[in-house]
Parts: C-alpha cells; structure tokens; sequence
C-alpha cells in the first residue's frame, strides 16, 4: 500500500494502485458546503463511487429486502465500493447472512484496514463475509457463486457493479445481462426469491423485456436524489425481478 498523501486538510488520496482495470484510487475530501468528509473510488479515471451519493446504493438493497417476507434471509452483494448497499442489508434484522464478493482486492482490503469508514461495521458483524472474486466469473461456474458450497441458492441476489446493462466496467460482463446470464442468476434463487440491479442509466425497455423473459414480477424503479454539485435533481434506476415461489 502506498502511503498516504496528505494534499491539504480538504483532500488526501489515501491509496493507489494500479489493477488490471487500470489505477484504482481512493481519495477523501472536505465538502466546502457542509464541511462533511466524502470518500471516493475512482477506477481507470472513472467513478466508481462517492458518499456524496448513496441514495440510490442504498435504496437497492431496500427496495430487494421489502419483496421478501419471513427471517433467515441469505443475500448476495455483487459489488462491494464504499459498503453501503451491503450495510444496508445488513441493517434488516431478518437478514441472517450476507456475502459480498468484489474483484479488487484491494477495495477489500481498504474496508479491512479501515480506511473505508464502512468497513469497521463490515468487519464487526458476524453476518457479513467479504469474498475476492469475479462475480461474473463465478456466476458462470456449475458450482455457483460460492465454489466451497456448491449449488447454495439465496433469497436475495443484488448486484451493484457495472454503470448500467450497456455500459460496462469490462466488455467481458456483457453475457451477464443476456438471456441465459439471467437465467443463471433464477437458478441460484430460492423459489419467491429476488435479483436486484442497480444502473446509472434511465430504464432500459430492451433490458427490462429480456429479465422478464427470465423472471416474474419484473419492473425497474427509478430513485430520485439531489444532487448538489450541479443544483440539480439526479436519478438512478433499480431493476427488481422475482422468481415464482
């Protein structure tokens, strides 16, 4: 780990490394508006995340966890950033075990160290497993998501990585959001269970059309959230889909 560079009291980058996705930075700034710290993980040059805006990470969990009745609830994260899609799920008492799997180790190891505020309640809860791997790798293997638990099937399948269906971190996720990925991702669902996915663009006809193909009870939401820096109102879109029960 590289040490921190301490720019200014309003901006450290905590970390960089560089990745086969290109250099992965994590970095903290002082908000002039509001003096808050914001986190932000930045990748190839792009926007992974910010704590400036987590409404909608947040609300994916929620809106996936409120289609689910009764406790013990086993739920995936596909995605882990700045944690709070997963600390949301964990915030639902009838959740009984969540594994979170990223591929950059190095993000795990960020919330690990604590350099991520939200890896300390990660770490805490007896629940929560963070897992180094390719989710989309995994979700092609015939063992399923958890090669050490072959065939595990989940409640809840939620998945917050790529921009959106058509703009992708690596054009080799792509079969994810075809057909047959989307089938595998109803095999690995307990029957009433749920898949959840967030994107960064407006709803997809196209996309939503092929999950229903897949799945029952198939709509896209769209979240709506302030966002300050262009004085403006900014919206992300949730895509929920269930299996029969």
């Amino acid at each position: 780990m590289r040490t921190a560079l301490p720019v200014s009291a309003r901006f450290q980058e905590l970390d960089w490394r560089p990745t086969p996705l290109g250099e992965l930075v994590l970095r903290r700034r002082r908000d002039p508006l509001d003096g808050k710290d914001i986190y932000e993980i930045k990748l190839g040059g792009e926007f992974l995340m910010s704590s400036l805006f987590t409404v909608a990470e947040e609300e994916l969990s929620r809106l996936a966890l409120a289609e689910l009745p009764g406790t013990g609830l086993d739920v995936v994260v596909g995605g882990l950033g700045l944690g709070y899609t997963a600390l949301t799920v964990l915030e639902d008492p009838d959740v009984r075990s969540l594994v979170v799997i990223d591929a950059l180790g190095e993000v795990i190891e960020w919330h690990r160290s604590g350099l991520i505020p939200a890896g300390a309640t990660l770490a805490a809860d007896p629940r929560c497993e963070l897992v180094n791997g390719d989710f989309f790798a995994l979700m092609r293997s015939p063992e399923g998501l958890i090669p050490d638990d072959p065939g595990r099937l989940f409640h809840a399948i939620v998945v917050d990585i790529d921009h959106s269906p058509r703009h992708l971190l690596h054009p080799g996720n792509a079969d994810f959001y075809e057909l047959a990925g989307l089938h595998r991702i109803a095999a690995l669902l307990r029957p009433g269970g749920v898949f959840a996915l967030w994107s960064n663009d407006p709803p997809d006809e196209e996309f939503t059309a092929v999950l229903a193909e897949a799945f029952t009870d198939v709509r896209a939401e769209v979240v709506s959230f302030a966002n300050p820096l262009q004085d403006r109102e900014a919206t992300n879109t949730v895509y929920l889909a269930k299996v029969p029960a």
